[in-house]
């Protein structure tokens, strides 16, 4: 009998020792299946770039003699690891500015997570390509690892609007609402601070920040500020060739593939973030007091946009 129970707790244990072989066995199919994933993903998302620039060679500028220097100031270098990253306001840029500065730190690095993201945003803070010489920025973009992050166009000017307009913020309400709410609010004399409006209920509203971006006057005095500026003219990318395309509705599992393709994986981790999965029923919401035409003037003032980076036309607001 105590050979028979001896018996049966060894095949228990081979049995055991079987399942778990098998699980990870699976578990590494399944993880080599989602690189893989991964990988088609990220082919799919350059060759979309190739091929619209490729078809529109007017429209984007594609050498870097076209350039000033001023509109290379999205683009964070690292030369310690060879890497140049173009952040995109209101897509993740805190998070991966907190990334680049850890890397420029002493190993083991810092957690991201740990560094104030009022630090990473003010000036020289990171080194951006357009301080150095032409000859070195053309080296660099030649031989560095080049990515950037994109997003749905309309979410992001949603996010923006909500950020800058919706929220507290004394600069934003100085330098663009107070203007906003004279010329398409009906409010000649808005209040002097955004405290004084908040408390009149004064606010810009979605409607009318929408009427801003579409008056042509408004970027015959400047290009559009960089929260709601077209990402593909904050990052060229028919002129810089990116190795790699993250997306904020993908934004941990791109940012996974990427420190793997940095070698990267086991000294940093990207902070947890905000992925964002619209729906239908979430931009109706917000576009609906937008008059059909406005939208659909607006999808053609963001459709280099929506091309570039493989997000669908929003038939559901156009084609109303």
């Amino acid at each position: 009998m105590a050979q028979y129970r001896g018996f049966k707790q060894l095949l228990g244990c081979v049995a055991s020792m079987f399942l778990f072989a098998l699980s990870f066995y699976q578990w590494d199919m399944s993880q080599q299946k989602r690189e893989e994933r991964i990988h088609e993903t990220q082919e799919l998302r350059k060759q979309l770039l190739r091929e619209t620039c490729a078809g529109d060679k007017e429209t984007f500028k594609h050498r870097l003699e076209d350039v000033r220097d001023k509109e290379l100031e999205n683009l964070i270098v690292d030369d310690k690891h060879g890497i140049i990253y173009c952040y995109i306001p209101k897509v993740a840029c805190t998070n991966w500015k907190r990334v680049m500065f850890s890397l420029t730190q002493d190993e083991p690095y810092p957690d991201p997570v740990s560094i104030s993201p009022d630090l990473v945003h003010l000036p020289n803070t990171l080194p951006l390509l357009n301080s150095f010489p032409r000859p070195e920025m053309k080296a660099k973009l030649k031989h560095y690892t080049k990515f950037l992050y994109v997003r749905d166009p309309f979410v992001r000017l949603i996010s923006a609007y909500r950020n800058k307009f919706q929220q507290h913020n004394e600069y934003f309400y100085q330098e663009y609402g107070r203007q906003i709410l004279r010329l398409y609010a009906n409010q000649p004399d808005p209040p002097q601070s955004v405290d004084e409006a908040n408390a009149s209920g004064m606010r810009v509203s979605f409607q009318n920040f929408i009427q801003y971006l579409l008056d042509p006057l408004t970027e015959r005095k400047e290009p559009f500020e960089p929260h709601w500026r077209q990402m593909h003219r904050q990052c060229h990318p028919c002129l810089i060739k990116y190795d790699f395309v993250g997306h904020q509705e993908t934004l941990q599992q791109d940012a996974s593939q990427l420190l793997k393709i940095l070698m990267l994986q086991d000294d940093i981790q990207f902070p947890p973030s905000y992925e964002n999965m619209t729906t239908p029923a979430f931009l109706l919401e917000w576009f609906s007091a937008v008059p059909l035409e406005d939208r659909r003037k607006l999808y053609e003032l963001y459709e280099e946009d929506f091309r570039m980076f493989g997000y669908q036309r929003p038939g559901e607001l156009l084609d109303g």
